[in-house]
């Protein structure tokens, strides 16, 4: 196995054919299919399966690639630093829940580290998601929360993916809501009080169960059920409709504006922020900054 081979087959994976990956490579089509199929061979494994269609990256090639990036980015570092050789794009992704500090902890290594060039990755997904992303090495680092009602099953899947999971904080329920809801002026809302408006949530596909609810408390009967799968949708409609969500109560002004604010909501449950990342894996650079940056984020909540 070469360093050539590795850049062959991510250049494959990023450009999606042999064709446009040969031509970024300045590489005959043979030579690269020969190229990846000896270390396909080398390997033991099949990294990318060849249909009619063109190829798609398998299962185990979506590992493989991931640990081929990271050796890429490592030997980008020691020519950099070395041989003083032109700096390569650098790729970093994260997978998260709905949460602004996620984003603002990207913001601030993209400034740290961005530069000219880089290929940085954010996905706020479904939770499901972001265990398999982290787990398939898609995403270096993953954030979701835990409760007393999702903890035995969300612990288990870490488990079982060999991830591990290290807190942020610990936050108290909050609702969500437009700042002129006819609730907005209250200290502390209730269950009760929240009855007539509809209730906000993020659709989790085909792992819609409460345990991979975004939401605490998801379990509840509710009149009037809103699913969407994008912040800007949900807050859109807590400012048209008065819904409301159920979250940390972590907020950002500078990223969701004036029109939302939080408001603790009287219940006695906990909601367990953290990080999943692979065991015994150490972290790249940016995954680094990344945590440390969270911590920052999240200091007055700790």
């Amino acid at each position: 196995m070469t360093l050539q081979q590795l850049k062959y087959v991510v250049t494959v994976a990023d450009k999606g054919t042999i064709s446009e990956a040969a031509k970024e490579l300045f590489i005959s089509q043979p030579s690269l299919t020969k190229a990846i199929k000896e270390l396909e061979n080398e390997m033991q494994i099949t990294i990318f399966n060849r249909t009619n269609k063109g190829i798609v990256v398998s299962n185990v090639g979506d590992e493989f690639l991931a640990y081929a990036r990271q050796v890429l980015e490592q030997s980008s570092l020691l020519e950099e630093r070395f041989l003083n050789l032109k700096k390569q794009s650098p790729r970093f992704s994260v997978s998260t829940q709905h949460y602004s500090f996620a984003v603002n902890a990207f913001v601030d290594v993209i400034r740290e580290f961005g530069g000219n060039q880089y290929d940085f990755t954010l996905r706020e997904t479904q939770t499901y998601e972001i265990i398999e992303d982290v787990s398939r090495l898609k995403s270096e680092i993953g954030i979701l929360y835990t409760s007393s009602k999702n903890q035995e099953v969300i612990m288990k899947l870490i488990k079982q993916n060999s991830l591990e999971f290290q807190e942020l904080f610990i936050a108290k329920p909050h609702v969500f809501i437009s700042s002129k809801h006819p609730l907005s002026e209250r200290e502390v809302l209730t269950l009760e009080e929240l009855d007539d408006y509809p209730y906000l949530s993020f659709e989790q596909g085909d792992y819609n169960s409460f345990y991979f609810s975004e939401e605490i408390l998801s379990t509840l009967d509710r009149n009037r059920n809103i699913k969407v799968r994008d912040r800007a949708t949900l807050f859109n409609l807590a400012i048209g409709l008065n819904g409301y969500t159920v979250s940390s109560g972590v907020i950002s002004k500078e990223l969701n504006g004036e029109n939302i604010i939080a408001k603790p909501l009287m219940v006695d449950e906990y909601m367990r922020i953290g990080t999943i990342t692979q065991k015994n894996m150490p972290l790249s650079r940016y995954g680094k900054a990344y945590m440390e940056s969270l911590k920052r984020h999240v200091s007055e909540y700790v």
